[in-house]
């Protein structure tokens, strides 16, 4: 679980961790990876959501948190039923020490 989120209508999130790292991501970049039903076919796994239909400008309104694994977000331009895992989110950290652990085949984090 991070220990501060940061990005409420900014451009880019930022998750603070525990170890002290940082994962910083665009919002839009962000809103592209939601995997909910409405974004991501339960099915077949085809994504749903158009790039085309999210704006630059789309920004987070609202942070949630969602039981001890993740948060919930309510973006400025589109309604989604997203939930991002504290998980996911910290797999797409791009700091240096996160990309050696990765190249020794560990997850950032502590998990192996």
């Amino acid at each position: 679980m991070p220990t501060e989120i940061i990005g409420l209508l900014r451009s880019k999130l930022t998750f603070k961790w525990p170890d002290g790292c940082e994962t910083v991501i665009g919002a839009r970049d962000l809103r592209m990876r939601c995997h909910c039903a409405q974004c991501v076919d339960e099915h077949t796994g085809e994504p749903l959501l158009d790039s085309g239909r999210v704006g630059q400008n789309i920004r987070a309104k609202n942070i949630r948190l969602v039981g001890q694994y993740g948060i919930s977000i309510d973006w400025t331009e589109s309604p989604c039923a997203n939930i991002y895992t504290f998980r996911d989110l910290r797999a797409l950290c791009d700091c240096d020490a996160c990309k050696a652990l990765r190249a020794q085949g560990k997850k950032p984090g502590g998990a192996s």
